[in-house]
């Protein structure tokens, strides 16, 4: 079993003969440091499974890059308002290092429903598990200060914090590169 199907299988339980057929679907991609996976304002015609490498998924404003999430092995990628409803990226995601993928196109994931007879069903847990970790993160940054932002995301996270620029992860977590380097040195210490 590929990686992709062990995180299937377990993500969504899917049945031996549905996931060879899911699987079938995807075809490996390999993405070079830097290079793009999607660019602000394309269309988003794929989605993406991380076999290993980063992906910095962040946004162009006023003269300043905003960090929305760095995804990494084990995670699904896209632009999702942009492949589902057709609209031009928000998002450009950019590979922080040479990165491996699983990769859908949309007119294969379309397919999917007609292939599998529960997958209307998994997609709907699939996407209320995106979106309960949105809600997770929306909380955190309400209720958390910033240094216990900074805590629980390096508990979760702490290969990033070796693999990813620190400016990055300060604008992921709503700070500056100042704040999060105080942060750090104050919990080393």
């Amino acid at each position: 079993m590929s990686e992709l199907e062990i995180y299937i299988s377990s993500y969504f339980g899917v049945e031996q003969k549905d996931l060879q057929t899911l699987s079938s679907l995807f075809k490996t991609e390999q993405i070079k440091k830097g290079d793009y996976f999607l660019k602000t304002g394309k269309s988003c015609d794929k989605l993406s499974f991380i076999k290993s490498g980063y992906l910095r998924i962040y946004v162009d404003k006023e003269k300043k890059e905003i960090t929305q999430w760095i995804s990494s092995q084990g995670y699904f990628v896209t632009d999702l308002s942009s492949l589902v409803f057709d609209s031009p990226a928000r998002w450009n995601i950019q590979a922080l290092s040479d990165v491996e993928l699983y990769t859908i196109e949309k007119h294969n994931y379309k397919k999917i429903g007609t292939l599998i007879s529960k997958w209307h069903e998994l997609e709907k847990l699939f996407i209320a598990k995106c979106f309960s970790m949105l809600e997770d993160r929306i909380f955190s940054h309400l209720s958390m200060t910033a240094e216990e932002r900074y805590l629980f995301f390096y508990e979760k996270n702490k290969e990033l914090f070796n693999q990813v620029p620190l400016q990055y992860l300060a604008s992921m977590l709503g700070m500056t590169p100042e704040t999060i380097s105080r942060i750090r040195k104050k919990t080393l210490s």
